[in-house]
């Protein structure tokens, strides 16, 4: 069956085809390739992640991404470093250089990006957190809770300061939880929050993507591929942010020799039908969450008209065309 839709729209997208965007010295006819390869999937839009890192390198990178000046750049992802330091929430992040929240840290980070960071990821347990999300949310900044060990009350407490989204719910918190209430719990049932999801068949299982689907809104519901450098590469040893990290066979990505998982090597239509795959849902409300729903979150619209054919014996959607994105 062939589809015709909107471009797809990821929020969080560290790196793409062997380059990756926390690596300071990127040139940009590499970032350029990058981005090519991510519009050839669909993706027409998306928010470049830098994740947990010194001002420096963080200023190193993101005037990298600005000045490239690319279309398919809607604005930066901040994520980080006002994150949880604990095991678990923390993810793959760096510990050494997680932080307590500062407005005035976020003020050069931004000046260091030339005013385009329009979302930041942050844990609201962290000192200081609660203030940033009320000078962030004024400025009309976009505030995402993760990575985060929170407790029923901090979570009320951000939301009411102006948090608006769940970053890759189900992911980037303690391994071991309380059966209720938790983090995850917490967050699903806060109809003020929207909520990103990983759905790349490791971050998160097929029955919590479905019980998740059910829990939040389709309409507050958004898929993001978290995707680094591996993404779109062959299997084998890659780099995320000066760390190694491996892609397996399987489309794993994990810090070598351990359990933990360190971003996706998952492309926004395989993603789109692993949601169909794992909820049974219409392969028009997925793409909706890939697309629509997205841009809706960040108050922009999708751009160009991407042609497609739809397998749905297969859960299957191979890009065809992507026109007008440029």
């Amino acid at each position: 069956m062939t589809l015709e839709f909107p471009g797809l729209v990821d929020l969080q997208v560290n790196g793409f085809a062997g380059v990756d965007f926390n690596a300071p010295g990127g040139s940009p006819g590499r970032l350029r390739a990058a981005f090519d390869a991510i519009r050839a999937t669909g993706v027409t839009r998306c928010l470049p992640t830098l994740i947990t890192s010194p001002l420096d390198r963080f200023g190193q990178c993101a005037r990298a991404l600005v000045r490239l000046d690319d279309p398919a750049i809607a604005g930066l992802h901040q994520e980080g470093p006002y994150i949880s330091p604990e095991d678990g929430p923390r993810g793959a992040h760096p510990r050494e250089h997680t932080s307590q929240a500062s407005i005035d840290d976020f003020e050069r980070r931004q000046e260091a990006a030339d005013g385009q960071i329009v979302l930041v990821t942050l844990a609201p347990e962290v000192p200081g957190a609660l203030g940033l999300i009320e000078h962030l949310a004024s400025r009309g900044i976009r505030v995402a809770i993760g990575h985060t060990a929170a407790s029923s009350q901090i979570i009320r407490e951000a939301i009411a300061a102006g948090a608006t989204l769940s970053t890759h719910l189900g992911n980037g918190c303690a391994a071991m939880l309380p059966r209720h209430p938790n983090v995850i719990l917490d967050q699903l049932a806060s109809d003020e929050l929207w909520a990103s999801f990983i759905v790349d068949g490791h971050h998160v299982p097929a029955s919590a993507v479905k019980v998740f689907l059910r829990a939040k809104p389709l309409h507050r519901s958004i898929l993001v591929t978290d995707a680094v450098a591996a993404a779109g590469c062959a299997p084998g040893a890659h780099r995320l942010a000066g760390t190694e990290v491996e892609l397996g066979v399987d489309g794993r990505v994990s810090l070598p020799g351990t359990p933990f998982l360190a971003g996706s090597a998952v492309t926004m239509p395989v993603a789109i039908g692993n949601a169909v795959r794992f909820t049974g849902l219409a392969i028009d409300d997925v793409i909706g969450m890939a697309s629509a729903v997205p841009a809706s979150y960040l108050g922009i619209s999708p751009a160009g008209l991407v042609t497609a054919e739809w397998d749905a014996k297969a859960y299957r959607l191979r890009i065809q065309q992507v026109a007008g994105a440029a």
